[in-house]
C-alpha cells in the first residue's frame, strides 16, 4: 500500500482484523510520520477465522514492508463486545462503579464474575423530573477475550494493549480535526464496513452514544446479485467498478448497480436518522455538526446519498489527513480503525 523511510523510533502496529481484512499501520514515536501502512484478504475455509489463517493474512501484509518490531495493539470489536447505553442516578465514584454494574448485570448475555467490564459516562440528562446520567456500557466475556489474545500471540505478535473499535474509531478521528472549533463540536462517525456499520455519536473525543447497525458491504453486494441475478462475488467486484469514478463506466450498469444498492443505502441513512434523533432528544443544546463517513465501503457517491437524505454536512474520513508525506490514495477511511489503534499509546 503505502511505504515509507523509517524514523528514528516508532510506535505501535495499529491491527484492525476485520470481516474479510487485517489492516495494519503504525506511526513514528511522535505521531507525525506514517511508518507503513498495509492490508491483507483474510483467506477462511469456513465462517471463523482460525488462529492460522489470520496468521498467514499478518504476514502476507507484513511481507517486505517497513513495519518495525512486533508490538501491536489490537482491538474488540462487536462481535466480541456488549454495547449498550444506560441512566443511572448520578452518584459519587464508587457508588456510580455500583449502580451501572447493578443496572447492566441483568442485561449481560454471560455471568457477571466472567466479564471483563467497562463503562464510559456519556453525559447529564433528564428523564422526566428527574437528571440521571447517561453512561455506554463496555463488556466482554473473559474465556473469549482469552481467547482472542492466545489468538494473537501466535501469529508472532506481542499484544501491548487492547482497545475498542469505538474509541478507536474517534481517536482517529480526533487526529483528522485538529481546529478547537471541530473538536469541541459534536459528530457522528459511522464506520461503514462490509459486515456492519458502527456509528458512534461524539462531543469532542468523548463518546455520547454508540450503535451498532448490521449493514454493510455484504448488504450491497447482495441486493446487487439479486437484481442482477449473478453470484456475489461477480456483483460485488461489478458494484466497486462501479462505484469507482477514476474507471471506466457503462452508464446503463451504473444505473441497474444504483438500482439495486439504494434500498439498502435508504436503510443505512434511516439508521443513521435514528441516532441523529437519540442525540437531538437525549443530548440537547448542541446540534452535530456534521457525519464523518470511513471504513472501507465509504465512498463519495455514499456520501452524496448520507448529505441529501440526512441534511447534514458529510465529509469522508481521512486519518492520513495531517500526513504531508502520503501520496494520493481512493478510500482512505478505510484505515480509521487501525489509525485509531496505533496512535492509542502514542495518545496515552
Amino acid at each position: 500500500m503505502f511505504q515509507f523511510v523509517k524514523q528514528h523510533g516508532h510506535g505501535p502496529i495499529g491491527l484492525d482484523i476485520g470481516a474479510r481484512w487485517v489492516k495494519l499501520v503504525q506511526y513514528s514515536a511522535g505521531g507525525q510520520r506514517l511508518i507503513d501502512a498495509a492490508r491483507a484478504e483474510i483467506i477462511r475455509a469456513g465462517d471463523e477465522t482460525t488462529p492460522e489463517e489470520l496468521r498467514r493474512a499478518i504476514d502476507k501484509a507484513r511481507q517486505g514492508r517497513a513495519f518495525v518490531g512486533r508490538e501491536v495493539v489490537v482491538c474488540l470489536d462487536d462481535r466480541q463486545l456488549f454495547l449498550q447505553n444506560i441512566r443511572v442516578p448520578k452518584a459519587a465514584p464508587e457508588e456510580m462503579a455500583r449502580l451501572i454494574q447493578q443496572e447492566a448485570a441483568g442485561r449481560l448475555p454471560y455471568k457477571v464474575e466472567e466479564t471483563e467490564f467497562r463503562f464510559l459516562e456519556a453525559a447529564d440528562v433528564r428523564q422526566f423530573d428527574a437528571v440521571l446520567r447517561e453512561v455506554i456500557v463496555l463488556a466482554c466475556h473473559r474465556p473469549a477475550l482469552d481467547q482472542f489474545l492466545a489468538a494473537i500471540e501466535q501469529t508472532g505478535l506481542r499484544p501491548v494493549a487492547i482497545d475498542v473499535e469505538p474509541l478507536a474509531l474517534l481517536r482517529a478521528g480526533a487526529s483528522q480535526f485538529r481546529r478547537d472549533a471541530d473538536r469541541g463540536g459534536r459528530a457522528m462517525f459511522a464506520h461503514v464496513g462490509y459486515r456492519r456499520t458502527l456509528a458512534v455519536v461524539s462531543q469532542g473525543d468523548d463518546p455520547l452514544m454508540i450503535k451498532v447497525i448490521e449493514l454493510g458491504g455484504k448488504h450491497l453486494d447482495e441486493a446487487v446479485a439479486a437484481h442482477l441475478q449473478m453470484d456475489a462475488k461477480s456483483a460485488a467486484s461489478l458494484r466497486r467498478h462501479h462505484g469507482d469514478r477514476r474507471s471506466e463506466q457503462d452508464p446503463e450498469v451504473t444505473r441497474s448497480v444504483a438500482e439495486a444498492t439504494r434500498p439498502v443505502i435508504d436503510r443505512l441513512a434511516a439508521e443513521l436518522s435514528l441516532c441523529v434523533r437519540y442525540h437531538s432528544v437525549t443530548f440537547r443544546g448542541q446540534p452535530l455538526n456534521c457525519v464523518v463517513l470511513g471504513g472501507g465501503e465509504a465512498s463519495p457517491m455514499l456520501q452524496e446519498a448520507m448529505h441529501r437524505q440526512l441534511e447534514l454536512k458529510c465529509d469522508l474520513s481521512d486519518p492520513f489527513r495531517a500526513l504531508s508525506t502520503l501520496p494520493n490514495a481512493s478510500r482512505r477511511g478505510q484505515w480509521d480503525i487501525a489509525a485509531g489503534l496505533a496512535l492509542r499509546e502514542l495518545a496515552a
